[in-house]
């Protein structure tokens, strides 16, 4: 195993996706369960509200909750990743995230789903880390970001399917949704007699091996990528899973505004999966100024439509930006941090990621109606802010700080 990942290791240049690897396979099929998270149950967000009687900014915590416990323990869980195995970390997180998932369908009241939304969401923090620790452990150079574009791509697939199937579930019954988080059980399984336990170091342990891999991101550019992350996902799960669906609730149906998803994530698929081509030619600095570029031009153009297409389109724009970004960040940060301590950075980048997702529905929840900005208004900030992170991102000096790091390790 260890002879065959070496041999991966060696042709930087691949751009090729090896879909006969197990590992590939399982990674897939793993992610193809995350959409099942938020992008279902947004477009039902207004009949959660309706059923239990409950205000936009209450609702939205059924987004933001999901991510709250992974923003404290995905740094232990990447700990238990490198202790126990990358694989009994994924199909417990896999079992755990359909089982509970199930269990929602039963909750009596708000609290008790909150409740279970907050456990599923550090089974989710689980497969997430494991599923992009298993690709640093296997890809490098190009391939990783071919691997990890198929995996976004993956990703976003589902994405653009969930949202409509969760609304059309959502006219259904309020609980329908959430019967579907038991298809992560025969996935677990999948996993468990398929997926082979990758050879990596597990001789560190505890708050040892956390302050390692504190120590390995402790630079300027993987800092700066992390605050890439932070911002990507505070600005998609603000606008597109949250802001959005309340605006267009007024004249939309769940399943329409599922549709109106859809075309996000149709965009982020396809740009994802030509990652690895992307990444032949062009550096994932650059790949990063053009998503958050996406990201302003589309915020943008959400706030100017004035009728459905013209949103529609500005979602697409908004999800070419989602491709780009997510695995240029996560190519970038794994070809800065040692493989020894890749599980401890993905899950601190984890948690960083969780963090925005969480911020992103209480900033834009809490600003639009308490504060009395208007969803409207926040497009725009939100539009500013991208179009700012886009300057810096395409700043030569923000090329060259990263240039200086990478170049004496690829010597």
């Amino acid at each position: 195993m260890k002879a065959e990942t070496d041999a991966i290791r060696t042709d930087k240049s691949d751009a090729t996706v090896p879909w006969d690897s197990r590992t590939v396979q399982v990674v897939l099929v793993s992610t193809a369960l995350a959409p099942l998270g938020v992008p279902l149950i947004s477009p039902a967000l207004p009949v959660f509200r309706d059923t239990f009687g409950i205000s936009d900014a209450q609702a939205s915590l059924l987004v933001s909750s999901y991510f709250l416990v992974g923003i404290v323990l995905s740094p232990f869980i990447g700990v238990l990743v490198d202790r126990l195995g990358r694989k009994r970390v994924l199909v417990g997180g896999l079992i755990s995230f359909g089982v509970i998932g199930g269990g929602m369908a039963v909750a009596p009241t708000f609290e008790a789903l909150l409740a279970l939304r907050i456990v599923q969401g550090s089974a989710a923090a689980a497969i997430f880390i494991t599923t992009v620790t298993l690709v640093g452990d296997e890809f490098d150079g190009v391939q990783r970001n071919a691997v990890l574009g198929v995996n976004v791509a993956v990703l976003s697939a589902t994405a653009a399917l969930f949202p409509v199937v969760g609304g059309a579930l959502a006219t259904v019954a309020w609980n329908a949704p959430f019967l579907t988080y038991l298809a992560a059980i025969p996935v677990a399984l999948f996993a468990l007699v398929t997926l082979e336990e990758p050879q990596h170091d597990r001789t560190s342990r505890g708050t040892a091996y956390l302050t390692d891999a504190t120590r390995a991101i402790a630079t300027v550019p993987t800092l700066a990528l992390f605050g890439v992350a932070f911002l990507t996902e505070f600005l998609l799960f603000g606008v597109l899973f949250t802001a959005l669906p309340f605006l267009l609730a007024a004249a939309l149906a769940p399943v329409v505004i599922g549709l109106v998803i859809l075309a996000s994530e149709a965009a982020s698929m396809i740009v994802a999966a030509a990652n690895g081509k992307l990444a032949r030619t062009t550096s994932n600095e650059r790949l990063i100024a053009g998503g958050f570029a996406c990201y302003a031009v589309g915020f943008a153009a959400i706030w100017l439509s004035s009728g459905l297409l013209s949103v529609v389109a500005a979602v697409t724009i908004v999800g070419v930006g989602v491709g780009l970004l997510m695995p240029a960040v996560d190519a970038a940060v794994s070809d800065l941090v040692p493989t020894d301590q890749l599980a401890g950075a993905m899950s601190l980048r984890n948690s960083t990621t969780f963090l925005g997702r969480t911020a992103g529905p209480f900033a834009f929840t809490g600003l639009a109606i308490p504060a009395g900005y208007g969803y409207e208004t926040l497009l725009l900030g939100a539009g500013i802010v991208a179009l700012i992170a886009t300057g810096v991102a395409a700043l030569p000096q923000t090329r060259r700080l990263v240039q200086t790091v990478l170049v004496p390790e690829s010597a």
